[in-house]
């Protein structure tokens, strides 16, 4: 594994000090050490963290994930949960900001309830992630709550138009950091890479610098899991039972800080349509979500001829899942197939994150995307609508937890 010289890893993980006093609410578990996985939109967060539980699983831990998503349809959550392990989506917004009452409730209760050894944080890509890490310090979770160094994941394939497009946010997310990865190796000539490696490194001279790649889960990646939890054993195999987690809100002062959404200048949007149609084929949902992604990337195109960020969807039919994603202007949709649960209805997920555009024009752009196609193809496709105009403020007493919205379905004519 290429690594950096001149970074220095934090000696040691951070330990949360409890008060002695205080009656810990996740008493009676072993250790547990919290992993914070940062980074912008696009940078395979949610791969390497599937890649680093899958991990984890196989030396005998017991993994728990939380996965913060921009907006109020969870996607990512959805992937993480097929592959087995136990995750809580916390939606609507950043939990560095206004969801910090849904993080503590979250980290508590998946601490107390499902004793994980391991719990990981996926913030969302337009979140400080060391906002996040702070906030867990806080919490007096015990003193057998550890905290890892701060893992960011920078995207190497297109680290020269993120700091073209979104210099300054960028810049914070690796000035940050504890543990910089360089993701996405397999798509840069390797005789960028040592440039890159040497440019990185200077914007952040104190942290590890690692060269990773979703499709390597040999020994580099091993070795990186290593950095991050020096001290990991193989333990005996825990039981990895499934739990349905509610959480209801606490009360909790959380300190001011800064919008993350508002300093990151993107736009984003996110929506779930039923898929009225019993009989879509994988095949013809292949050919619909490749339409429908290119259909709003050019949209898009004509708000932000270099737009980065994260434009994605999922079709499930009922038996497979159809993957599209596209993080920057010049890249064609990627295509994943995942195995859908048993019983699901057909449904459409979408989210739309654009660096440098407006809300509302995203919306618009993904909206007339879905009715231009659906209509095109004759398949009918409605969305649930919140009974509340529920805006990405950053107000502290936005509690939103696991309350449910009283939702009606409308046809998507209706919500261009």
């Amino acid at each position: 594994m290429q690594e950096s010289k001149k970074g220095k890893l934090i000696e040691s993980k951070k330990r949360i000090k409890g008060n002695s006093n205080k009656q810990n609410d996740t008493k009676g578990g072993e250790n547990v050490q919290v992993i914070v996985v940062g980074g912008f939109l696009g940078s395979g967060k949610t791969t390497t963290i599937i890649n680093m539980g899958k991990y984890l699983a196989e030396k005998g831990k017991k993994v728990a994930i939380i996965v913060n998503e921009i907006g109020e349809i969870g996607i990512d959550g959805d992937v993480i949960k097929r592959f087995g392990f136990d995750t809580k989506e916390i939606t609507s917004g950043c939990i560095c900001c206004s969801l910090k009452v849904g993080l503590r409730t979250t980290v508590t209760l998946l601490a107390r309830e499902y004793k994980p050894d391991i719990l990981m944080i996926e913030p969302t890509g337009i979140a400080f992630p060391h906002i996040i890490r702070d906030e867990v310090e806080l919490m007096n979770l015990g003193e057998h709550v550890e905290i890892a160094p701060l893992v960011t994941l920078i995207d190497g394939s297109r680290f020269k138009h993120l700091m073209k497009e979104i210099k300054e946010f960028a810049m914070r997310q690796i000035i940050d950091a504890e543990i910089l990865v360089i993701n996405k190796v397999d798509l840069i000539e390797p005789i960028r890479l040592p440039i890159l490696e040497a440019s990185v490194q200077q914007l952040n001279p104190d942290a590890r610098v690692v060269l990773l790649s979703g499709k390597d889960t040999g020994e580099k990646f091993e070795n990186f899991m290593h950095i991050v939890l020096p001290d990991l054993k193989e333990i005996p195999e825990s039981a990895q039972t499934a739990e349905e987690l509610r959480v209801q809100a606490e009360p909790f002062a959380p300190r001011e800080t800064e919008s993350s959404i508002e300093a990151s200048k993107v736009g984003s949007y996110s929506a779930e349509f039923a898929v009225e149609n019993g009989n879509l084929s994988t095949d013809a949902a292949r050919e619909l979500t490749t339409e429908l992604i290119n259909t709003i990337k050019a949209k898009v195109l004509k708000l932000n001829p270099e737009f980065v960020g994260h434009i994605k969807l999922f079709l499930d039919n009922g038996s497979e899942t159809v993957k599209q994603s596209v993080t920057i202007f010049y890249e064609e949709p990627q295509e994943d197939i995942i195995k859908s649960k048993d019983g699901t209805a057909p449904t459409l997920k979408i989210l739309s994150a654009v660096s440098n555009v407006e809300k509302a024009a995203v919306r618009d752009a993904v909206n007339l995307s879905v009715q231009e196609v659906f209509e095109s193809k004759k398949i009918r496709a409605t969305k649930p609508e919140p009974a509340h105009n529920h805006e990405h403020g950053h107000q502290e007493n936005n509690n939103h937890g696991d309350q449910g919205h009283i939702q009606k379905i409308s046809d998507i004519k209706r919500n261009g």
